[in-house]
């Protein structure tokens, strides 16, 4: 009877000690997960503006238990750093553009070449395309899971106070670029003289002829009213403005499947909110510019096509002719949109 008793006893101490052990394990799977979420764009910017929307969606669904809080205007680390945070595996995501991606996986700064999209739909296609899978499980082998790289905010044309529409315009001007060297090859290859200038004094140096101009969006001409001291934008479309959203995959694992359905669907939902206002935006800013005194121009986006063809060669990390395979991809893409 003893015996029996004894053994009634350690069956009970054991079943505590797994219910202890289990009551734990469910403690540490409800644990809210805090992530930081760092990118350069300002806290006015839509952009910015699109992430905390769906980052606040996130943590309304998941009931506190993905917790992403954004910081913007690069009050953490951004562009290079940005990314190595999400390599080092912290609670981080980064939302760079794809040139930073390439630091890791070449082709993906190929992707944000010059002159490739005529439309924000094609690259948004692009973006599903095989080729694009295959980098992505590349990036992922290096320490970066891509969560979305839908968001864009417009297209790069010029913005000078010359009517520019062929490389003959643009020859020897110094135009305002980042600090990128695709950016800077870019420029050079359409006949222009890049400057690299920080983006707060560009105001400055246009008024005062430091540069004869610079390069960017509509909503960025509007917004910090350069067109005061530039009264043209020639539509170059020579870039296409996009970031990408990085997470690591040790950290992704943290979080349950339905955590991971909930951020995805989000993030997609909030890329989509962001494009459609960015074409809604576009064309009041248009507007708005226009009674500001502002002149489009239209430029000779095919021999700029031609001109830029080359940059594709000056990067050895690329894939050898990956110009010829992403403008085959981008060719279905259009030929399937016109049927």
């Amino acid at each position: 009877m003893k015996k029996f008793i004894g053994a009634i006893v350690a069956v009970s101490i054991l079943l505590t000690g797994c219910n202890k052990e289990s009551a734990s394990t469910e403690s540490t799977a409800q644990k809210p997960i805090d992530i930081n979420m760092s990118l350069v764009f300002s806290p006015n910017e839509l952009l910015t503006q699109e992430l905390v929307k769906a980052t606040d969606k996130i943590r309304e669904r998941t009931e506190g238990g993905v917790n992403i809080t954004v910081f913007p205007g690069g009050q953490l680390p951004v562009y290079k750093d940005n990314l190595e945070q999400v390599v080092n595996g912290a609670n981080w995501i980064a939302v760079e553009d794809l040139t930073y991606l390439g630091d890791y996986v070449p082709d993906f700064a190929a992707l944000a070449g010059p002159m490739l999209y005529n439309t924000y739909d094609e690259y948004v296609a692009m973006m599903q395309t095989d080729l694009v899978k295959g980098l992505e499980q590349q990036a992922e082998e290096k320490g970066i899971k891509v969560l979305n790289l839908d968001y864009m905010f417009g297209f790069r044309h010029m913005i000078t106070n010359k009517e520019i529409k062929s490389s003959d315009d643009i020859k020897g001007m110094r135009i305002r670029v980042p600090q990128s060297q695709l950016f800077i090859s870019t420029l050079k290859a359409m006949g222009a003289a890049p400057a690299s200038l920080a983006f707060p004094e560009t105001y400055a140096g246009v008024q005062q002829g430091i540069v004869n101009g610079l390069e960017g969006s509509v909503l960025t001409m509007y917004s910090t009213k350069i067109y005061e001291v530039a009264k043209n934008m020639s539509l170059t479309k020579h870039f296409l403005g996009s970031v990408g959203i990085y997470i690591s995959p040790k950290l992704w694992q943290k979080l349950t499947p339905e955590q991971q359905t909930i951020v995805n669907e989000e993030l997609s939902a909030g890329a989509l909110s962001n494009n459609n206002e960015l074409v809604r935006l576009e064309a009041e800013y248009t507007e708005k510019l226009k009674e500001e005194g502002v002149i489009f121009n239209e430029a000779d986006t095919t021999e700029f096509n031609t001109l830029t063809s080359r940059v594709y060669e000056e990067f050895p990390g690329w894939s050898e002719g990956i110009h010829e395979t992403i403008m085959k991809e981008l060719t279905k893409i259009r030929e399937s949109s016109a049927n």
